[in-house]
């Protein structure tokens, strides 16, 4: 496996821009950057904020080796940059919503401050892993969703681009997968693995029944079958109802049939009828074949009896999307406030350093976040899309808080799982129409009136250069 070093983890441009601040004197400047997404993935309306421990913990040990300093002499780099980057490590702060929780367009959802060659340098470590971690944990939220209270099970790891499904085993747990088939990382991340069997298996063998019989001989207590290599009904079925009786002769249960091809709700159903017939009513039914949030909801709405799925290509690949495009801007410079000015209204940054506010309602559920100005303690009123939406009667909590001081974790590095629990019960909060898989209702992101007029201040100071 390639060895991985988290300090050449970026791209080149991070150490040009570095060496080029400190050239010039300014590795002691302060700087602020905000990591925030503009667009909602998959047509939904929220996303599920995955990878801060993961982030956190690489952040720590963004050391340079001799031979990786040897390296960056060769293509270029100075000796008395060379001579800094041998002492380097991250001292700064970070400021962060929660892993888990439920993130919006255009606000800030981590904000990082320190020298400006650190905050330059964790930029493209700090997308690589929160774009794709959020991206894949918001994809399983969605068919958590969808499914209810049914299995969902990780397949994806063959379909993955390359060690990228590691981290897409993880964050599927996240967003609300009970297990995963990726064996390492069931091992990295103490995740439950399971598996059944491919085609391969049984066209090994002289006969279907003889591969059943073979497989549950070596796995008495786990064995799960795969019945469409040849015929579902007239084949598989059958040999797989022969093998189940013969286990409970002997004090054994199959633990189910797998279904990986043809139309699963017809199917699902015929093998249900048939097994219930067989007093097999225990052995449950898995399906898997290029399922996504859309295919599951189908085969619950038309009352399909499937109790496992297997989600594979569609969930670690992000599809339809592929990539949340979550970016990473320059808010403050020497604790002045920055901005960034674009002939795209959308694309306008917003300065200084923020909080975000997040007021929820008498029942409980999100009404509306406001991105403010830090040291903002009132929050009476927003401005939401040209609106100004009343905000006092609510509750609110500030989403923003320190996760790393001074370059070290302040925090509890949560589990997968444990983060899966608190995914889901962010998920109650959210309002019904804004976790539907279309049309989604857009939920409220505004910001106060301070920092409207901070922004149209320093608008009106850069349009001119």
């Amino acid at each position: 496996m390639m060895k991985i070093s988290n300090a050449l983890l970026t791209d080149l441009y991070q150490l040009t821009m570095m060496q080029a601040y400190f050239d010039d004197d300014r590795a002691d400047d302060s700087a602020a950057f905000d990591y925030f997404f503009r667009k909602l993935p998959f047509g939904g309306g929220f996303v599920v904020f995955a990878g801060l421990g993961e982030l956190l913990e690489n952040i720590t040990k963004l050391k340079f080796t001799d031979d990786e300093i040897n390296y960056l002499q060769k293509i270029g780099f100075s000796d008395k940059f060379l001579t800094y980057l041998k002492n380097f490590s991250f001292k700064g702060n970070i400021y962060s919503m929660q892993e888990g929780g439920i993130a919006f367009p255009n606000e800030p959802i981590l904000s990082i401050r320190g020298n400006l060659i650190e905050c330059q340098f964790v930029e493209t470590l700090l997308l690589n892993t929160l774009n794709f971690n959020s991206l894949i944990a918001t994809k399983a939220a969605r068919m958590r969703i969808t499914a209810g209270d049914k299995i969902l099970s990780d397949f994806g790891l063959r379909r993955s681009h390359g060690l990228g499904g590691i981290q897409a085993s993880r964050a599927s747990i996240i967003g609300g997968f009970n297990s995963t088939s990726n064996v390492l990382a069931a091992y990295e991340f103490d995740l439950k693995a399971v598996g059944t069997m491919a085609h391969s298996y049984i066209q090994s063998y002289d006969s279907e029944l003889t591969a059943f019989r073979k497989f549950a001989e070596s796995h008495p207590t786990n064995c799960t079958l795969l019945i469409d290599t040849y015929n579902t009904l007239k084949s598989g079925l059958p040999n797989a109802i022969t093998v189940a009786k013969e286990m409970e002769k002997k004090g054994l249960k199959l633990n189910g049939v797998r279904l990986d091809s043809g139309d699963l709700i017809k199917l699902s159903k015929m093998v249900r009828e048939t097994l219930d017939e067989a007093d097999l009513n225990y052995v449950k039914i898995v399906a898997s074949n290029q399922l996504d949030e859309f295919a599951i909801r189908d085969i619950i709405r038309k009352n399909a009896p499937v109790d496992i799925f297997g989600v594979g290509t569609n969930l670690v690949t992000g599809q339809p999307d592929a990539a949340l495009d979550g970016v990473y801007k320059l808010s403050a410079v020497n604790n002045k406030p920055s901005l960034k000015l674009s002939e795209t209204k959308d694309k306008i940054t917003l300065p200084g350093f923020k909080q975000i506010v997040r007021f929820i309602d008498d029942d409980g559920k999100y009404f509306a976040d406001a991105v403010v100005l830090k040291d903002e303690t009132s929050i009476d009123e927003i401005i939401y899309a040209q609106e100004i939406i009343k905000t006092n009667p609510y509750k609110h909590i500030n989403l923003l808080q320190p996760v790393m001081q001074g370059g070290k974790i302040v925090i509890t590095i949560e589990t997968a799982e444990g983060l899966r629990e608190k995914v889901l019960q962010n998920l109650k909060q959210l309002r019904n129409d804004c976790k539907k898989l279309e049309n989604a209702e857009t939920y409220k992101v505004g910001i106060s009136k301070k920092l409207s007029a901070l922004q149209n201040e320093l608008k009106n100071k850069y349009a001119g250069m």
